[in-house]
């Protein structure tokens, strides 16, 4: 088999970084009031600043579709004539811009450059980035195709506006409840941010700078012993089923916003850290991992919350990875979801910090239903 390579790295950030004190402008003021969850949120999560592909009047500045396609003419920004010899495009999105046509053909659409070639667009939550990429090395790596793309990319901003929720609001004023949304649904508005990363995978390493060999990618779902964490586009019944939109009236979509993205805090904060890390505890043992190995850490975080857990899980197990190893850009990005690991990578890949030899371990968690993706790479 052929060795896989990632090559290049590159992101796509839409307008302007967004300051905490500014999220309402854009996002809105749900009943006309400031948010009571937002600064509890806030100061849980740790980030400062995120990015909207949308105007403060709520005017959308870019699609999807388009800034996956941005990130990846950004790959050849040096060589824009290569954009032609891409044979695979791999597309990963929770938030597509319509149901149909996929959201991978979507960003062809978008590059008229390229030739008539396979688009995939895996889908899922934050691992379907990790899932574009391991479509993409396997396809590298079995000698079908020589110069894959993968990228993951996000515009949840629309969904998080106070439109989406005022009808449901309204609903619980005339039935003289609290008026303001359960904090399973308000929280996630102050954590979500847009925006495009992309990976060249080849299958030769670049030979003017570094590259990234893909030694392993490894993913696990625990969906057959767990019920959804976080869901949209369904609500979830009693028994922990989760009724999908196509069965609610058209009235009751609106009255429940049911295309609001809604967590389960409660079960996020007792199994998010618990089954991802027991897994990969597994994943040293199996593959004979030397975690003093390891030179960055980068594990993609939802909040900075879980931090502290993830630490605390590695001493309790005796795990080294000491905290100068970690690597995070929550605070500055946002949780960009699929794309938050294109980020984080893309950072360190473009520091001039890379040395060869040098290992990096990518841990990324979803909590939509429990799953988890592994990837250890080496820079040569």
């Amino acid at each position: 088999m052929s060795e896989a390579y990632i090559t290049r790295i590159s992101i796509f950030l839409p307008n302007e970084a967004v300051p905490n004190d500014e999220m309402e402008q854009y996002l809105g003021y749900i009943n006309g009031k400031p948010s009571k969850s937002k600064a509890i949120v806030l100061r849980n999560n740790g980030i400062k600043s995120r990015y909207y592909a949308l105007t403060k009047e709520g005017t959308a500045t870019h699609t999807n579709a388009e800034m996956a396609a941005l990130a990846i003419k950004d790959l050849f920004a040096n060589a824009p004539e290569e954009l032609s010899e891409i044979d695979l495009l791999s597309c990963a999105t929770s938030s597509p811009d319509q149901l149909m046509p996929s959201h991978g053909v979507m960003v062809h659409g978008w590059l008229p450059e390229t030739d008539s070639i396979e688009v995939v667009s895996p889908s899922g939550v934050c691992c379907a980035g990790m899932h574009a990429l391991k479509y993409a090395y396997m396809s590298v790596k079995i000698g079908e195709k020589k110069k894959a793309v993968s990228c993951a990319s996000e515009r949840l901003s629309p969904v998080l506006r106070a439109g989406q929720f005022e009808d449901e609001v309204q609903q619980l004023i005339k039935l003289e409840q609290n008026p303001y949304l359960a904090f399973e649904k308000d929280f996630l508005r102050w954590m979500l941010s847009d925006g495009a990363g992309a990976f060249l995978i080849e299958n030769k390493p670049n030979p003017e700078a570094i590259s990234l060999k893909i030694d392993w990618i490894e993913g696990c779902s625990f969906a057959n012993e767990e019920e959804a964490c976080m869901y949209m586009g369904s609500d979830k019944e009693s028994d922990g089923n989760l009724k999908s939109y196509k069965d609610f009236s058209p009235e009751e979509v609106l009255d429940k916003s049911i295309f609001s993205i809604k967590q389960d805090v409660k079960l996020l904060g007792e199994k998010i850290v618990k089954l991802g890390f027991v897994k990969l505890q597994n994943i040293i043992a199996e593959r004979g991992l030397d975690m003093n190995e390891i030179n960055y850490f980068l594990p993609h975080l939802s909040s900075f919350f879980f931090e502290k857990k993830i630490e605390d899980f590695f001493i309790e197990n005796d795990i080294s990875v000491p905290k100068e190893k970690w690597f995070t850009n929550l605070a500055s990005k946002g949780n960009v979801g699929a794309a938050s690991i294109y980020m984080m990578l893309e950072e360190v890949f473009n520091s001039g910090k890379l040395k060869k030899g040098e290992k990096i371990l990518l841990v990324v968690p979803e909590s939509a239903r429990f799953s988890y993706m592994f990837c250890l790479l080496t820079v040569c």
